[in-house]
């Protein structure tokens, strides 16, 4: 039986698109919990912390903002039903307001397109 392999944080910022810096701070706040450390002391990470942070990493890109992931966070680590309804709804607004944000962007990249074919129609009159 192997054992799984653990990453050091620079390894772990690497793979997840962190910064140590960002790593550190979500520990700090909560985000991440149990980073096993190395008998040196030094914090090593697992699989399901990569896992985890991916999950971070999508919450974030996705402009969650930090007192709701701190939230999540807290739910995910309750296993009961409850927590499972309130990951859903809390995740489902999130969903709404990514939904939002894409419209608007759909709508500011419509002015945007509107704009070059003006420009390039002047152009094209002269």
């Amino acid at each position: 039986m192997t054992t799984p392999q653990l990453l050091t944080p620079a390894e772990a910022a690497e793979r997840s698109g962190f910064s140590l810096d960002t790593l550190r701070y979500y520990e700090r706040i909560g985000l991440l919990t149990a980073i096993s450390r190395a008998t040196s002391g030094h914090r090593r990470f697992s699989g399901d912390d990569l896992a985890w942070l991916t999950i971070l990493r999508c919450l974030r890109d996705t402009g969650m903002p930090i007192a709701d992931m701190r939230r999540y966070a807290e739910l995910a680590r309750d296993h009961g039903p409850d927590s499972l309804r309130d990951r859903i709804a809390l995740l489902e607004k999130h969903d709404t307001a990514v939904n939002d944000q894409i419209a608007l962007l759909e709508r500011q990249r419509s002015h945007l397109r509107d704009k070059i074919d003006y420009y390039r129609s002047v152009l094209d009159a002269d």
